[in-house]
């Protein structure tokens, strides 16, 4: 872990303890100390314990009387549930951008940054890249409000996606979005909503794989 400098709220040490499992960085099981977190933050353990049942609320750690505090294993329930609702949102959102033709440089952009990132193997980078392509994609159709919607739903997905693309051919995950931006060029509708379509599915492959790999990480 990497100490926080400038923390003096439980909020940011939730938010920091949250990026920290959604990449992976604290694998599922692992037990979170209050007293090594504050020391490490500059804080009392008060400010930590706090952090720790926000990280609960989220479904994402398991507070143990007498035990400890543990991170949650990753949802499949959550992450079916999470893909679910964003093929159809972003389904809706391509064929509008498709019906709008705006300027996709922001989404073209991504594409090389996703490059980039690939060849680096920087995975964090990578998944960071990935969610700006299709939050610009929600600004092109004028709805950003439904990105900030998606993303409180797609915690668990996130933790797998840091894991799976690991593991998986990342180039794949660019040439969809290359056929994506196509389609939205194009101005074709049917065809933008297939390709999204394809590339959400994806993970229904990816997931039970990942599950297998590591059976102590997943829970139904």
């Amino acid at each position: 872990m990497i100490p926080i400098r400038s923390a003096t709220t439980a909020q940011q040490v939730h938010d920091w303890l949250l990026a920290c499992v959604l990449r992976g960085d604290l694998l599922p099981g692992a037990r979170l100390s209050e007293t090594e977190i504050a020391a490490q933050v500059g804080l009392s353990r008060q400010p930590v314990r706090e952090a720790f049942i926000r990280l609960a609320a989220d479904g994402l750690a398991e507070v143990l009387p007498q035990r400890g505090t543990y991170i949650g294993r990753i949802s499949m329930r959550a992450v079916r549930s999470a893909r679910f609702i964003r093929e159809a949102v972003e389904a809706d959102l391509a064929r509008e951008v498709a019906r709008l033709r705006p300027d996709l440089g922001a989404m073209a952009a991504e594409l090389d940054l996703q490059a980039q990132a690939d060849a680096a193997g920087d995975v964090p980078g990578f998944i960071q890249s990935d969610d700006r392509f299709h939050r610009a994609m929600a600004e092109a159709a004028q709805q950003p409000g439904v990105w900030h919607d998606l993303e409180r739903l797609k915690a668990q997905m996130n933790r797998m996606r840091h894991l799976s693309m690991r593991v998986f051919d990342r180039s794949a995950t660019i040439a969809q979005h290359r056929t994506i931006l196509a389609a939205l060029q194009a101005g074709d509708a049917d065809a933008a909503e297939a390709a999204i379509r394809t590339h959400l599915r994806q993970m229904l492959t990816e997931l039970p794989q990942m599950a297998a790999d590591h059976p102590d990480y997943f829970t139904d």
